[in-house]
């Protein structure tokens, strides 16, 4: 009988929960639910709809008792920064607001009243992002100071939905990491940062590692979904789950987790919290073993998902994908990182925009916009490549993309000719792959990472694309 291991893995634009087990030596995967995500306007600020997730997990359970799966385990990963503050009667504080919104608009300049950049970097080793939980906090203080005061717990966003699920409170140490709040040299919370920042030191729980078993299912919860299961952290910030994912086990390559964000970088086994990694706008975010995962946020596939809801979704990425090719040649370029593109009205419009304002030729076909998009985010990678590898003083010989994005062809064609490195493309579904290894280590079925990561390559298809 096959013991099964799922995973719940939300992503900025959709959910779903994939079973997973070995068979002969591979793992093979299984989906049983998906589900849309994305944020809403509520009280004129971009939220999350957490209660209609939660509903859609415990839907996802429930396929699983139908289809007669019933997993020996299960964790939830989702991406990094958000987090809801809850009062002593564990009711949630406010609105679910989302990283997109617009409220940590001047409030990096509140934090570098207390302690500038430099030394914020010196001291948590992560890259300056707006929507840091480190900003988010501060206009929380800023704006509703009555939260903060009436604040027990802080979770993020997979704690939140574990608690929901076991009633217990817990803090996964990667998805910590991103909030710019931890020491890459304690492992824990910079609880002396925290004071300086007047965040109340009470409502930050204490730190667990992937693998921790969290508990099982509150009396509740069986109830409605029929069974009983124990909850493990995986590396709950997707990132982190989608690089334990990545079918390699030397050390000559960069890894790209390609989805609505495009996170690049190295693993490490210490943090590089310099200035000079700070001037490059490079992060050490924790990963799985007490790893470093030494990357940089770039715009990712955001950009053209935005692009595609505007053409009424009309089209498939597939699709989208051979109309850019058919454009090659078009001459125009925006930087993918730039902030423009974080949360524009009309994503469309902003990359017309962006050519009008820099004196190039404006796209006005999807073909060209996606052209200019895809480009745009290939040269990117370049740049990153680069800059990893003057920070590490070694030349990396391959790049790795996992997730969604590894099935852009197009993209990953543009990726190895702007490096002049060979891709290597797949496992699609890393970050899910990646937390159902977390829980598979915790039960022995692998005795390594190193052995997880063969079987990984092993069982599913990974292209290759020269440079």
């Amino acid at each position: 009988m096959a013991k099964y291991y799922l995973a719940v893995d939300i992503g900025a634009s959709s959910g779903r929960l994939i079973l997973g087990h070995l068979e002969n030596g591979k793992m093979e995967l299984e989906e049983v639910h998906r589900f849309e995500n994305g944020m809403v306007k509520k009280d004129g600020e971009l939220c999350w709809e957490f209660d209609r997730l939660f509903k859609e997990i415990k839907n996802g359970l429930k396929k699983c008792k139908e289809i007669g799966k019933i997993p020996v385990s299960m964790g939830v990963d989702t991406w990094g920064v958000d987090f809801v503050l809850m009062d002593k009667d564990d009711k949630v504080l406010g609105n679910t607001v989302g990283y997109r919104d617009h409220r940590t608009e001047g409030m990096d300049e509140e934090v570098y009243k207390i302690i500038s950049l430099e030394d914020l970097y010196a001291r948590t080793g992560i890259q300056k992002a707006i929507f840091n939980t480190v900003y988010q906090l501060m206009a929380v203080k800023k704006k509703h100071p009555e939260y903060l005061e009436q604040a027990e717990t802080m979770l993020h966003v997979p704690d939140y939905f574990h608690y929901l699920l076991t009633g217990q409170k817990t803090c996964e140490y990667t998805e910590a990491t991103t909030g710019q709040l931890v020491s890459p040299e304690t492992k824990d919370w910079d609880y002396e940062l925290i004071d300086m920042l007047g965040y109340p030191r009470k409502m930050f729980q204490k730190l667990i590692m992937p693998g921790t078993s969290i508990g099982h299912f509150t009396e509740e919860v069986k109830a409605e979904v029929g069974f009983d299961v124990e909850v493990v952290a995986p590396a709950t910030h997707d990132t982190g789950s989608a690089v334990l994912a990545v079918p390699a086990n030397d050390d000559d390559f960069i890894y790209i987790s390609s989805g609505t964000w495009s996170l690049m970088g190295i693993e490490r086994e210490k943090a590089d919290c310099s200035k000079k990694s700070c001037e490059m706008n490079l992060t050490n975010e924790g990963g799985y073993a007490g790893r470093f995962r030494y990357l940089k946020n770039i715009m990712g596939l955001w950009m053209i998902q935005s692009v595609r809801h505007e053409f009424d979704d009309k089209y498939g990425f597939a699709e989208i994908c051979q109309m850019a090719e058919e454009a090659k040649d078009f001459p125009s370029r925006v930087d993918a990182n730039d902030e423009c593109f974080l949360s524009p009205d009309n994503m469309t419009e902003e990359v017309k925009d962006y050519c009008r304002r820099t004196g190039q030729k404006v796209p006005e076909t999807l073909g060209e916009i996606a052209t200019v998009i895809y480009t745009s985010l290939a040269e990117c990678y370049a740049k990153t490549a680069r800059e990893l590898e003057e920070m590490t003083g070694r030349t990396y010989s391959r790049i790795h993309v996992v997730g969604g994005g590894s099935n852009a062809g197009y993209l990953n064609e543009l990726t190895a000719k702007a490096t002049g490195k060979e891709v290597h493309a797949g496992p699609g579904e890393a970050t899910a792959i990646g937390n159902i290894t977390a829980q598979m280590l915790k039960a022995e079925e692998f005795k390594s990472i190193e052995e997880a990561r063969t079987t990984i390559h092993e069982s599913f298809g990974i292209k290759v694309y020269q440079a």
